[in-house]
């Protein structure tokens, strides 16, 4: 066993173990007390707040994270950009109007939900397809349709936003774009988690060839990586895992960005197991800032106001740690 691969082992090793402690205290914290004792004596009203609420918002920290941190891996690889994210191909922005399109004409946090989705998935959709007009195959082509694309959806969202009424739908729509876990249940994230955990095994099978994408086009071609066809895959794969959480919990800044880089930071590479570490960094970040969320105030506070706290002081230290190396 070489001694990268023993550095690998003991991150995921001590990964797993912090992300699991997290996600005990997530199951036993908020404003409802549960007990261990109350728990095994089968109380009724502990059991419900257990099963369906302190259950379900744990999974969506633990996975949402967890595919948040692959997804930025995934894309930072891709595009061969330490700054790329899930908006490079208008994935959030999509989310975004499509989530103030539902809470504007349809009502229920599933209807919201939905067309969330659905603007996340018009989104990649159209961006793929104008990538797709350019014969030529040039790396960067999506992302100029990317730019484009988020442009459109920001233009809608903020017709949408003209139209709210706003006392009640205009907050609605700002809440849901600051991020939260709060009101997640078993009930509305089912197909959602089902579908992330599809997505991120399809990621881990391709886990080779994504790495492969980050050299140059022909070398990739010259390990037998179909570049075009397995690029479209592995950014739709990814795609499909964000537009799932960002969906259930509304945009949630900087776990995408923050878990690749430290990741690669922590293991100083960007080999083979190295997106496992990302896949966990990004499910501490987020069950973490969770945690903070629902414990620091009277009320719960936007979870993305947690990650940017994370989130800002880390790219800053980027930013100085690049010029000390120029």
């Amino acid at each position: 066993m070489t001694s990268y691969t023993l550095k690998i082992k003991i991150l995921w090793a001590v990964g797993s173990l912090l992300l699991a402690i997290l996600a005990v205290a997530s199951l036993f914290t908020g404003k409802y007390p549960l007990s261990f004792e109350k728990l095994l004596a089968g109380d009724e009203l502990q059991l419900r707040v257990f099963w369906t609420l302190r259950v379900s918002r744990t999974l969506a920290g633990v996975i949402g994270g967890f595919a948040l941190g692959t997804a930025g891996f995934v894309y930072q690889t891709v595009f061969r950009n330490p700054l790329a994210s899930p908006d490079v191909i208008g994935v959030a922005s999509g989310a975004s109007a499509g989530a103030a399109a539902g809470i504007l004409f349809f009502s229920g946090a599933a209807a919201v939900t939905a067309a969330s989705f659905a603007g996340a998935l018009a989104a990649v959709g159209l961006s793929l397809a104008l990538a797709a007009l350019d014969r030529s195959g040039r790396h960067g082509t999506i992302i100029l349709a990317g730019i484009a694309v988020h442009a459109l959806a920001q233009t809608a969202l903020m017709c949408l936003k003209l139209m709210a009424d706003p006392e009640r739908e205009l907050a609605s729509i700002e809440y849901w774009m600051m991020g939260s876990l709060n009101g997640i249940s078993g009930y509305s994230m089912g197909g959602n988690l089902a579908l992330c955990l599809l997505c991120l095994l399809f990621l881990f099978l391709l886990h080779r060839q994504t790495l492969l994408l980050s050299a140059e086009e022909g070398e990739a071609r010259m390990m037998g990586v179909p570049v075009g066809k397995m690029r479209l895959l592995v950014l739709l794969a990814a795609t499909l895992a964000v537009s799932c959480v960002i969906s259930l919990s509304g945009l949630i800044s900087f776990v995408g960005l923050l878990a690749p880089h430290g990741a690669r930071l922590l293991s100083r590479g960007s080999r083979r197991g190295v997106l496992f570490v990302g896949g966990l960094l990004g499910g501490i970040l987020l069950t973490g800032a969770d945690l903070l969320a629902r414990s620091l105030g009277p009320s719960e506070l936007p979870v993305s106001i947690f990650t940017s706290l994370f989130g800002a002081p880390f790219l800053i230290f980027l930013i100085i740690r690049g010029r000390r190396e120029v």
